[in-house]
């Protein structure tokens, strides 16, 4: 794209550029015959012209305060080559440190150049390092098909891991290494959970731009602080840059099942103390990178495919690093902790043999973690419960080299004599038990718990079953948005989360999306404080206006921030009562008649949805009845929930033995 052609932007873009939702932009287009024309796209999904869009919404006084960045991205993306791009933000983030910096990649194009000039002044005035974290995180967004990066929660949980397992001494400080680093997540969280001074970050990464980005990103989380980084790029297994240099810990998210690897060319290398790993196990090749450069008691924690386990392949090298001691403990997480999202992938924990004359012989036993039980379940990608996975693996990771001390269950020290067998698999599902068989007291508190569920459901289902409704002319209604016109109701519509993470000092409310309700409701993010208007207080009502995940309540909690397609109706307690109104908007029949099927994603127009019009002293009537409809719907799901634990409490009880007859 030349310097002239006009930079393509959607409704969705325009949208985050202003701040809004889709729906604004569609009704400012429809409303506003002043509105830029459309460039390009098809009618559903329309194009328009970047530079008009924003003339457009300076005329109309709707930029926000941040938009400077938004404005940027489109051009970067226009761009169109990732590679491109991608070293574009880098060199945005050296001009931004310092205005005199030389070009570093002298192969970006003039419109590039052009660019980063612009963008270095623009995050000069909105803040240099909110500015580069932008970019980066649209760029990793726009191009994840082809990145595979670590979630920042699985890096910070390795990062604890790895300080917690090192034996090594702190003296002068600590090294970290990160021979395949991507962006730079894993050293990132090494920087902010290692608090102490002497910090050194050794990183290395073959992809230019990838290694670039990481530059950019460790180098503000640098400033101010007792840091030095160093970013080199390159293959780390074919060059390695960093020769005989050791490390107190070691990081890695390694390419996974890639054949060329350098097999042929690094047959004699020396870092294969363990073995010449296979031709098809490039992942033992970085494991055994990872130990070479670790210093005595060293710890180095990698993110591997679940076959390395297990494969016949690799079973040499497998028995060599239990025997040695090297291979500590193995973690299997939940499946969605990290690419590819549907597999349950491990954690290998190793560590370097401590140095001195009275260091003890490598232990006998090595510990098997298995967390898979504790991925959120319930939609078509799923994502584990960190804080819940993070503090049960913490806990096992601390009976390590505590013999006394027994893991916690679903975790378990397994003698070498029982791993090392023809297969040397150190998958910890065949060796490890979340359940056990439920006592008999157990069961019978079950099924009296059980039996309480049944009676209070019955109970309710009485009660419901006996109201009595007169037949007659319908009621009249009104709708959402003639009770907003007329003031009984505030109406707010939920914003996707910033692209600032929440503040460390825990100024932060938590963030509920579509995908939570899908989940379990509980939600999963946090926002800072003030950064959106959609925060739902107690008596708020909430409404999910997208078809899939329709319902409607009233929020009993404490203030809760809503994302895209979560509205907050806040209303006047004079005119409306908000259990009443929770019950009307949810009922499926309103859902419907309310949607619309404009998109994928059959949203519900929520200012369609129809209300009941009474006078406040009847809404109490209808408002406690649909509060006893709701705990009816909450019986039945504890029951169904109930029932099928029990279902398989009483099958892994009969499959044990032992019923009399």
């Amino acid at each position: 794209m030349s310097a002239h052609e006009a930079v393509p932007v959607s409704l969705a873009e325009i949208a985050r550029i202003a701040g809004v939702g889709r729906a604004a932009v569609s009704n400012w287009r429809r409303r506003h015959d002043s509105f830029p024309a459309r460039i390009g796209g098809t009618d559903v999904s329309p194009q328009f012209s970047l530079a008009e869009v924003a003339q457009w919404l300076r005329n109309n006084g709707k930029l926000r305060d941040i938009a400077g960045r938004e404005l940027l991205w489109p051009r970067f993306e226009a761009l169109g080559s990732r590679n491109e791009s991608g070293l574009a933000i880098a060199e945005t983030a050296r001009r931004m440190r310092s205005s005199r910096a030389r070009i570093a990649h002298p192969e970006l194009s003039t419109q590039a150049r052009e660019l980063v000039a612009e963008a270095a002044k623009v995050g000069r005035t909105e803040g240099p390092r909110e500015t580069f974290e932008f970019l980066l995180q649209r760029w990793l967004e726009t191009h994840v098909r082809q990145l595979s990066t670590t979630p920042p929660r699985l890096a910070a949980l390795m990062a604890r891991i790895a300080l917690t397992v090192r034996l090594s001494p702190a003296q002068g400080g600590l090294t970290l290494l990160d021979p395949a680093c991507g962006t730079g997540h894993l050293a990132a969280a090494v920087m902010q959970e290692y608090d102490n001074p002497g910090l050194e970050v050794l990183a290395c990464e073959r992809d230019p731009a990838l290694a670039a980005l990481a530059a950019g990103r460790l180098h503000f989380l640098a400033e101010d602080h007792d840091i030095r980084t160093r970013i080199v790029t390159a293959d780390a297994l074919r060059d390695d840059p960093f020769g005989e240099t050791k490390a107190d810990i070691a990081l890695c998210n390694p390419p996974f099942n890639e054949r060329d690897w350098g097999y042929e060319e690094l047959a004699t290398d020396q870092r294969w103390t363990h073995g010449l790993p296979p031709r098809t196990e490039p992942e033992l090749a970085w494991v055994q990178h990872l130990l070479s450069h670790l210093r005595p008691g060293g710890a180095a924690v990698v993110v591997l495919p679940p076959a390395v386990a297990s494969r016949k392949a690799g079973r040499r090298i497998r028995g060599s690093l239990l025997r040695t001691g090297a291979l500590r403990a193995v973690v299997s997480l939940p499946p969605g902790s990290a690419q590819p999202h549907s597999v349950s992938l491990q954690l290998w924990i190793l560590r370097a043999a401590p140095d001195g004359p009275a260091v003890a012989p490598p232990s006998q036993d090595a510990l098997l973690v298995d967390a898979t039980r504790f991925a959120r379940s319930g939609t078509r990608e799923p994502s584990p419960d960190w804080d819940v996975l993070g503090s049960f693996v913490l806990t096992a990771m601390a009976t390590l080299d505590q013999a006394d001390q027994e893991p916690p269950q679903g975790a378990v020290r397994v003698p070498l004599l029982d791993l090392l067998d023809d297969e040397v698999d150190v998958t910890p599902g065949r060796y490890t038990t979340t359940t056990a068989e439920p006592s008999c007291q157990q069961l019978a508190s079950k099924w009296d718990a059980f039996g309480a569920l049944l009676t209070d459901l019955a109970n309710h289902a009485q009660l419901l079953s006996a109201l009595d409704f007169e037949a007659g002319t319908p009621q009249t209604t009104t709708t959402v948005g003639d009770l907003v016109k007329a003031g009984a109701l505030t109406l707010r519509v939920g914003q996707q989360a910033p692209e600032s993470a929440a503040p460390a000092d825990g100024a932060a409310v938590p963030l509920l999306t579509v995908a939570d309700l899908l989940h379990d409701g509980i939600p999963s993010g946090a926002v800072p404080v003030g950064s959106t208007a959609a925060v739902a207080k107690e008596g708020d009502v909430v409404v999910a206006g997208v078809a899939r995940a329709f319902k409607a309540w009233v929020h009993e909690g404490p203030p809760m921030a809503l994302g895209p397609q979560l509205h907050l109706l806040r209303v006047d307690a004079e005119k409306l009562e908000p259990h009443f109104l929770a019950g009307c908007l949810c009922a499926p029949a309103n859902g419907r008649q309310a949607g619309t099927h404009a998109s994928s994603s059959s949203r519900v127009d929520i200012r369609r949805l129809q209300v009941l019009q009474l006078p406040l002293e009847k809404q109490t009537v209808y408002a406690e009845t649909f509060r006893r409809l709701r705990t009816f719907e909450e019986l039945l799901t504890a029951a169904d929930r109930s029932g099928k634990g029990l279902l398989g409490d009483m099958g892994d009880r009969l499959a044990a033995g032992g019923l009399t007859a």
